[in-house]
């Protein structure tokens, strides 16, 4: 091949170049990348935005457990152990101390805002006791109890007395059933409050406590007795 002729074929191919570029700029490139990732046959499968949320919170567990287990004693199986001591701990203080209670003469009041007798008290504890509610039973049976007190004027009648201000009060003019009474609001409290379930024979004796009481006979104090004779 000639001079003449490879300087002419350059030429030619230097021409036919021209309209091929050499280089894409960097930004346009990216810009044209993310156009095309963003369309949605890109993210048919990708996982939603709850389930992103919840790989995170995992993931954030996991790390503390992680950590937590570093730096435990025995490493996992030490965490492992302490997690069943922290859970064992807390349902015997569960156990032991019941539904932690609420404040006392405001919700652990025994008698609600409809004041019934002690008969109407007996009835409902004798009908919850029919149909094996025996819960209800305790309750209503405790509450008939004080309230007969309180017709007897052996109790002065208090809007927020609980179970317990009653035995005892009820007890101090009734000495011989104050033990009776003392274990009848302890019933009450743990069916009421502390999550017990109660069953016949608690609902038995303070029913049979209840027939006691309504033939016991108060003691005087030494100048009421003083005056009497």
């Amino acid at each position: 091949m000639s001079t003449t002729g490879g300087v002419t074929m350059a030429r030619l191919l230097i021409r036919a170049n021209d309209d091929v570029p050499v280089d894409t700029p960097r930004i346009p490139a990216r810009e044209a990348a993310e156009r095309e990732l963003s369309k949605p046959m890109y993210h048919e499968n990708d996982p939603s935005l709850l389930q992103r949320a919840l790989n995170r919170f995992w993931d954030w567990i996991g790390g503390i457990f992680d950590a937590a287990s570093g730096a435990a004693p025995g490493g996992p199986l030490g965490l492992l152990v302490v997690a069943l001591l922290v859970v064992g701990l807390i349902a015997a203080l569960w156990w032991r101390l019941g539904t932690p209670r609420r404040t006392p003469g405001t919700a652990d009041s025994l008698f609600d805002d409809s004041p019934r007798s002690a008969s109407e008290h007996r009835t409902a504890a004798e009908a919850h006791a029919a149909a094996g509610r025996w819960n209800q039973a305790v309750q209503e049976r405790m509450r008939a109890i004080v309230r007969s007190l309180e017709e007897r004027t052996l109790l002065d009648p208090r809007p927020g007395r609980t179970a317990d201000e009653a035995a005892a009060e009820a007890g101090r003019s009734l000495p011989d059933h104050a033990d009776g009474l003392r274990t009848s609001a302890r019933e009450f409290d743990d069916v009421t409050y502390g999550g017990r379930t109660a069953d016949r024979q608690a609902y038995l004796r303070l029913r049979d406590l209840d027939l006691e009481l309504e033939h016991a006979k108060p003691r005087l104090s030494g100048a009421a007795q003083g005056a009497a004779e």
